[in-house]
């Protein structure tokens, strides 16, 4: 599944999702901006990008029952609704990956229930190989109790008869907290009238989210902006859609929907109360809190003792390594082939489902290291590198000296390094669609991270002769990665200690303090982070995988002692990552071990190109801190 859409209109949202006192969102407030809109039109054109197999829409009109306020669904056209009505979009873009056979979304049962989903099942329900991931979930979703009092927070006992096999009632809120994997979802639950709405605990998946205003009055979701989400104007400059969108809350949510009429307003009969809802699952909890039992060594010397301090790093990294295994095995497995990719199966073609983001440094080779040992072994692995400065990039160096070491560990493996090479000036042409991608987010460092990862997962290089350093490409024709996955080291640097902001935290307040800022990344990785990588490399038919932020890793990690996966009191390219380090010498990656953290913007150089063309200078871009520094047009943080 590649993106989703839902448009709501009829409705007076209230709750935390909904209008706030004035009527207002909090950019408009800021802004006094009259904000335009996106068509239902402009919404399919921008999931269009994303290159999906199909693209349906359903639509529902419900309008009150006068006798008794309830609501009822018209399945006619609007013109045959009487009067007030509530309507309801629903947008299913499908890039079929799992399956013995595509399924077009959005899904509707017997029952009326409606689905459209964009994730991956890896856990939590019982998903065989050659079934459809959303079938299954639909399938678990149809059959849960119907009591509408599971989306209030009623305190009465539940009167639904609808059992699962055990006897045990199932709610919507169980059994999506029983899913393991990335997810973003819209669901009708028809008979009560509910809506509910969603992202995974860590959001994996983008689903952004418009507030009801003055000026736009429906409840939107998208898992991206469209191009022309709205165009207004501020000082004769374009405002694009930064203040118009934001990033949905990580959660199950859900909106009741009544025809009881709102008290001092004339314009909707119909109101729809939201709700978030705490996670079922008291594991998913813990990765919402982040704590840690464990963080500083000093309370711990007696049970230190115990074993030698070798013993513990062979516990650690073994324990991390089993974890890190199964989830890019759980990631790679029952990939749908496309007819046209069994077509082109030739002498010299290796099939290659499959790709890395990848710079060579320590995340990225331990990554395509453990894919090695997942996929069969007469698939290719591609190594997508991309650099803004050629061969001197730091990232194109160690991608370089990384395919050496995964040659010696793997030599049958058909491993190609598909080097992306780029300049700021050519993507100019590139530069409002790119804004789009990464919308809400709104700096520099948001454009330069989203293009280098836009970049590397469109897949457009030119294959590294590990003979002579030369390309493979005959004439230097491009070649084209046709791997539709795509693993991504999200997640390790903010679970292990791998920013330099870390050092600083440990530096000025020890274990204590550094176990804090951690335990901040973890909790806004999805708005400052995911959503934005997500969007960014599923514009072009890819799909996002991140091994790192697997439940089951990042349980692992967090009930490890701190002192066992970072150690700042050690030197940087030792101590930072440790556990990591360690993981990657039981691969046979010694080199990749001792690599100090670079982040991609830096590594590929375009945040120093961008600098000197935004600011004159990397000295000046310092001072104007640019990596906080808002694009132009936007004014305000959004």
């Amino acid at each position: 599944m590649c993106g989703i859409a839902l448009s709501l209109s009829g409705v007076h949202v209230l709750g935390h999702v909904g209008v706030i006192a004035d009527g207002e969102t909090p950019a408009e407030q800021e802004t006094d901006l009259q904000l335009e809109g996106p068509s239902i039109a402009d919404v399919c054109e921008g999931l269009k990008r994303r290159g999906p197999d199909t693209l349906n829409t359903e639509t529902l009109y419900l309008t009150a029952v006068q006798s008794s306020g309830d609501i009822q669904i018209d399945a006619g056209v609007k013109d045959a609704v009487p009067g007030p009505c509530i309507k309801i979009d629903f947008v299913g873009a499908l890039l079929s990956l799992r399956g013995d056979r595509p399924v077009s979304q959005p899904l509707k049962d017997s029952a009326g229930n409606i689905l459209i989903y964009n994730g991956e099942i890896f856990g939590g329900l019982q998903v065989q190989p050659g079934e459809n991931d959303t079938l299954v979930l639909m399938a678990a979703l149809g059959s849960c109790c119907n009591c509408a009092c599971h989306a209030t927070s009623s305190d009465n006992p539940c009167a639904c008869t609808t059992q699962d096999t055990h006897g045990v009632h199932k709610t919507v809120q169980e059994t999506l907290s029983a899913l393991r994997g990335p997810w973003a979802l819209v669901y009708w639950q028809a008979k009560h009238q509910l809506l509910w709405f969603g992202r995974d605990v860590l959001g994996r998946r983008s689903l952004l989210l418009h507030r009801p205003s003055l000026s736009d009055p429906r409840f939107l979701l998208a898992s991206v902006a469209s191009a022309n989400s709205t165009v207004s104007k501020e000082n004769n400059q374009d405002v694009h859609s930064f203040q118009y969108w934001e990033e949905l809350q990580c959660g199950i949510h859900s909106m009741s929907l009544n025809s009881n009429k709102l008290q001092g307003t004339s314009n909707s009969s119909f109101i729809g109360l939201t709700q978030l809802h705490e996670w079922e699952d008291p594991r998913l909890r813990k990765l919402v809190t982040w704590d840690r039992q464990h963080f500083d060594p000093s309370n711990f010397t007696d049970t230190l003792s115990l074993k030698t301090f070798q013993q513990v790093k062979e516990d650690t990294a073994d324990s991390l390594l089993k974890v890190l295994r199964r989830s890019v095995e759980k990631r790679t497995s029952n990939i749908r082939k496309r007819q046209q990719e069994s077509d082109l199966l030739e002498e010299d073609y290796a099939y290659t489902p499959v790709a890395v983001l990848f710079s060579g440094g320590l995340d990225s080779m331990i990554l395509a290291a453990l894919l090695d040992e997942c996929l069969q072994p007469d698939y290719g692995i591609d190594l997508l590198n991309v650099s803004f400065e050629g061969p001197t990039a730091p990232d194109r160096i160690s991608a370089i000296a990384g395919l050496a070491e995964l040659e010696r560990v793997s030599p049958s493996r058909r491993w190609r390094l598909v080097k992306v090479d780029a300049e700021l000036s050519a993507m100019d042409s590139y530069r409002t669609h790119l804004r789009s991608l990464i919308c809400p987010s709104n700096t520099f460092m948001d454009l330069n991270i989203g293009t280098a990862l836009w970049l590397a997962a469109r897949g457009e290089g030119y294959v590294h002769n590990t003979q002579d350093g030369s390309d493979l490409n005959e004439d230097r024709a491009v070649y084209k990665s046709s791997a539709r996955v795509l693993l991504v080291g999200a997640g390790a640097d903010e679970q292990c200690g791998g920013y330099g902001r870390h050092r600083t935290k440990y530096r000025l307040g020890g274990w204590t303090a550094l176990q804090a800022e951690m335990r901040i990344d973890m909790q806004r990785i999805w708005k400052r982070n995911l959503g934005r990588d997500d969007r960014c490399m599923a514009d072009l038919g890819k799909e996002a995988r991140f091994p790192f932020l697997d439940e089951e890793v990042v349980e692992t990690l967090l009930d490890m002692p701190l002192w066992d996966i970072v150690d700042l009191r050690l030197p940087i390219g030792n101590g930072d990552k440790r556990v990591l380090r360690e993981v990657a010498m039981r691969l046979g990656l010694p080199g990749a071990a001792s690599l100090p953290k670079r982040a991609i913007q830096f590594g590929s150089r375009i945040a120093r190109e961008s600098n000197k063309r935004e600011f004159g200078s990397n000295r000046a871009a310092n001072q104007a801190s640019a990596g906080s520094a808002l694009l132009p047009g936007i004014g305000r943080s959004a």
